[in-house]
């Protein structure tokens, strides 16, 4: 009998330009770790990162909470978090904690639950961080991969990335607002013109068909959003100049990754990378704003 379960769980960028709420992709650039151990009754939250312990306020104790009393479990469990994705950031902090354990929790009660079924338990615990259930983010930690999100029935399809595809991200060092994902949400318009639809549709399309045929080339140059980003780069200084040098360093695509304001550019493995991230971090700095740069790929899904 199982007592303890340890699962990390993959950062991961989610819309990647026109696919918002749609697409998101594992990142190999950070990652949580979440040890449930049973315990007699109740739940209890571990940690030495700030972030809230009571289980109603926090993305993993939600998540425990809801599949306890869905599964009508009566054994108590302990929460143990480390974080390594930076939260607040666009990296899909909240989703790798609440994906490593749907994971932890699915294996701790040998529930042997679906990949959808996992997904939707890991959503649900994004109610503690960002108000409301979305599941790019969570789809992409729980699988790895890129994923496409399929609602009304809940349907993640999941496609293997290019081996060659990288990413370079700069995340910025500035305050971010409480809870921002509300924040950013609340700026995004409620009325489109059809012509930027239609735009929007024809690019994540064409990302779609770039990762089935694994065409870093098409993903890259069909990261191209003028729907969400245009009303959201307010909120990033610097922001255009720093997706101006990527793509003059070689990056085929940038666009803000999930709700920001971390700034994601999209290459090859063949390009100068480093280049890259010099440029970005150089397009933050000539706004007084200093950046974190990592240079990352697709990554695998939760894992023990």
């Amino acid at each position: 009998m199982v007592s303890k379960v340890t699962i990390k769980a993959p950062s991961s960028t989610a819309n990647l330009g026109p696919g918002f709420d749609v697409f998101g992709l594992a990142l190999d650039a950070f990652y949580d770790t979440i040890t449930l151990t049973k315990t007699e009754k109740g739940i209890t939250i571990i940690t030495d990162d700030l972030i809230p312990t009571n289980p109603e306020n926090n993305t993993a104790g939600l998540v425990v909470k809801n599949m306890k009393k869905k599964f009508r479990i009566k054994k108590g469990v302990e929460i143990s978090i480390k974080k390594g994705v930076p939260a607040g950031f666009g990296m899909g902090s909240s989703a790798a904690s609440a994906a490593a354990t749907a994971v932890a929790f699915d294996k701790l009660f040998g529930l042997k639950l679906d990949n959808n079924s996992l997904v939707e338990y890991a959503g649900s615990g994004e109610k503690a961080s960002a108000g409301t259930i979305h599941y790019d983010n969570v789809a992409a930690s729980v699988l790895g991969g890129f994923v496409i999100v399929k609602t009304e029935p809940l349907e993640v399809i999941r496609i293997n990335p290019p081996t060659d595809l990288r990413m370079c991200i700069a995340v910025p060092k500035i305050d971010v607002p409480k809870k921002k994902t509300k924040v950013s949400r609340g700026v995004i318009p409620k009325k489109i013109r059809m012509e930027d639809s239609v735009l929007n549709l024809s690019n994540a399309a064409s990302i779609v068909a770039g990762f089935m045929s694994r065409d870093v080339e098409l993903i890259g140059n069909s990261i191209k959003d003028v729907i969400v980003e245009p009303a959201r780069h307010h909120m990033i200084p610097g922001f255009m100049k720093v997706k101006a040098n990527a793509i003059r360093a070689g990056a085929l695509g940038v666009t803000i990754s999930g709700a920001g304001p971390s700034v994601i550019a999209f290459s090859k493995n063949s390009a100068d990378l480093e280049k890259i991230c010099r440029a970005m971090s150089k397009g933050f700095a000539d706004v007084n704003t200093k950046c974190q740069t990592v240079i990352c790929k697709p990554s695998k899904g939760a894992i023990k």
